[in-house]
């Protein structure tokens, strides 16, 4: 456990490259075909017609991308316990096929919990930029880490 990233590893200004992933026409279809079945995320000629103009990927779609790097290349090379919810998620602007999603992670803040005295609550800002640096999704949202005292 000492290689893990504990609530004390943390600090306010600290960025974190979570890495990217490219986003193919086929997943974006698979994903609205089960989770978001609206005609613009499964049709080309539908995401053409709408305000997105083209085929483009749900913004859970979108989400679950941005999670899956936080998930691999940040939570679980931590302590990370749990998150009691997002407390912002804004999307800025469509993600087409062929797009490559890049995602950082930004710390805003760190606090202590007195009620649990073996964890730290660390408010995180999540990016996606696609390849042109546009930014197309923001989140932020609080996660709770052990801390090392507590761990030892």
């Amino acid at each position: 456990m000492s290689d893990l990233l504990h609530f004390e590893d943390f600090s306010q200004g600290q960025n974190f490259d979570l890495g990217s992933l490219e986003v193919s026409r086929e997943e974006i279809i698979e994903f609205a075909s089960e989770f978001d079945p609206q005609p613009f995320h499964m049709d080309e000629e539908a995401g053409k017609a709408s305000m997105l103009g083209g085929l483009a990927a749900s913004g859970w779609h979108t989400a679950s991308m941005a999670m899956r790097l936080l998930a691999e290349n940040l939570l679980n090379k931590s302590t990370s316990r749990v998150s009691p919810g997002i407390t912002k998620l804004k999307w800025m602007r469509p993600v087409f096929p062929g797009d490559t999603l890049r995602v950082s992670a930004e710390i805003l803040k760190t606090r202590t919990l007195h009620t649990r005295p073996d964890l730290g609550l660390v408010s995180v800002r999540l990016s996606a930029v696609n390849q042109s640096q546009e930014q197309v999704l923001v989140w932020e949202n609080p996660i709770m880490f052990a801390r090392r005292e507590a761990s030892s």
